[in-house]
């Protein structure tokens, strides 16, 4: 596996982009499964988690074109999931996608179970149990998921918990039922909100998007559509914070500034200083100027709360300002193994339990190699290496490749000494 090398401390400045989002793209790429008509995605960012998601495609016998690097087509005339990768589909959490498309295209699915990032249990009960609820019936076997769906009718889902997969999962395999399903406890973050946008250009009709309760009116027949990917509200977040963490100037383009409102009452109070300009197009740029910081406390939160995947960031832009900061995150167990990373290069921490953490800060940051971890913790130990002195190796960089395209030739393009080191 390949590794990154970085070089601090730097001083970033200039301007980056903010590309499509990652966990929007997943489910609007299972979306085109369900009809056999053109479907064309812009804004899909290049990366290994949408590549691996094209591949699984393609192997069951979608024909796929790209135009443009973040633009592909999609024409699903005919599909069998007989030929899947299962290392493919193992590897890649968002293939779940997968039972709600096809549950939708051919009433049958069957699917190896799914894998993803090391952060914490993560169970597809609730995927299951919402089929169920709309007359499904599932049988797990080892290792293998597989549902008849032949029976399903529109009908009311009441989710276990607010999961995004799960809400995406249902509105798939509602999207083709005829008559209305109301899913109850649905999780309202902006992806689920996207793939519901998508289904309403193919002819589904889908209210409430964006709220804990959406209704879907399936229509048995859908049909070919042109669709925009939203920027990804997590990439946005982690340049800012990253602009923060290194008293740096940096304009910070397309950020979706609605998807964060949290986000921006969290650094308000920290402290961050930034100008926000408005664009037509309803995004913002965002430039962050160096600040005078203080000490805080964060809980993550279904959205519109503080979204978990932005935790790591807050944990390492503590390391950076005076006093105590309290990192809560109750969605999962095993997010915090990066502070046993940051503690190695110097920072001043104490895990008081799986799901809080107590920084102290500062901390002057010192250059090791370190794992990637998982996405998430990834990138944001790329953060700790650009601020710490030193030389930094970030290993498994494939890791952090699963979720954000090209950065270190971006990050170069704004002052960053990072190499890519070939295995």
């Amino acid at each position: 596996m390949s590794s990154f090398s970085l070089n601090g401390p730097a001083k970033l400045s200039g301007q980056i982009p903010v590309l499509g989002s990652k966990n929007a793209a997943l489910p609007l790429l299972a979306a085109t499964l369900l009809t056999g008509e053109e479907v064309t995605l812009h804004n899909i960012p290049p990366i290994r988690d949408t590549t691996a998601m094209q591949e699984i495609l393609t192997r069951m016998g979608a024909l796929i074109s790209t135009p443009s690097e973040d633009t592909l087509t999609v024409k699903a005339s005919t599909i069998s999931a007989d030929n899947l990768p299962e290392e493919t589909v193992r590897a890649l959490r968002g293939s779940i996608l997968l039972l709600g498309a096809l549950l939708g295209r051919t009433g049958r699915a069957a699917l190896p179970l799914p894998g993803g990032d090391i952060i914490g249990a993560r169970p597809i009960d609730v995927h299951l149990d919402a089929f169920e609820q709309l007359g499904a019936v599932v049988t797990l076997r080892e290792g293998l998921v597989e549902i008849d769906g032949e029976n399903m009718k529109a009908g009311r889902v009441v989710l276990g918990e607010l999961s995004v997969t799960a809400t995406e999962n249902t509105l798939l395999a509602a999207a083709t039922l005829p008559g209305t399903t109301t899913i109850e406890m649905a999780a309202a973050e902006p992806h689920v909100a996207a793939l519901a946008h998508l289904l309403s250009a193919m002819g589904a009709t889908v209210e409430g998007a964006g709220t804990h309760r959406i209704t879907i009116t399936g229509s048995k027949k859908l049909s070919g559509a042109e669709f925009s990917n939203i920027p990804d509200m997590l990439e946005a977040g982690f340049f800012i914070l990253l602009a923060a963490a290194l008293g740096s100037e940096l304009t910070v383009t397309s950020v979706p500034v609605n998807d964060l409102l949290s986000f921006f009452k969290k650094i308000d109070y920290i402290g961050v200083k930034y100008e926000m300009e408005m664009r037509d197009d309803g995004y913002a740029d965002v430039t962050v100027s160096p600040s005078s910081l203080r000490s805080f406390s964060i809980k993550t939160l279904p959205h519109p709360g503080l979204a978990t995947d932005l935790q790591a960031p807050f944990g390492l832009l503590a390391t950076q300002v005076e006093g105590n900061s309290l990192i809560h995150d109750p969605m999962y167990e095993a997010r915090f193994r990066y502070i046993h990373e940051l503690q190695k290069m110097g920072a001043k921490a104490v895990i008081c339990d799986p799901h809080r953490v107590i920084i102290t800060g500062p901390s002057k940051l010192s250059g090791k190699r370190i794992p990637s971890l998982d996405i998430r913790a990834g990138a944001t130990l790329m953060m700790a290496g650009l601020l710490a002195t030193g030389n930094t190796i970030i290993e498994e960089a494939e890791i952090i490749e699963r979720g954000y395209a090209r950065l270190p030739e971006r990050l170069r393009a704004i002052g960053a000494d990072i190499n890519v080191i070939a295995s």
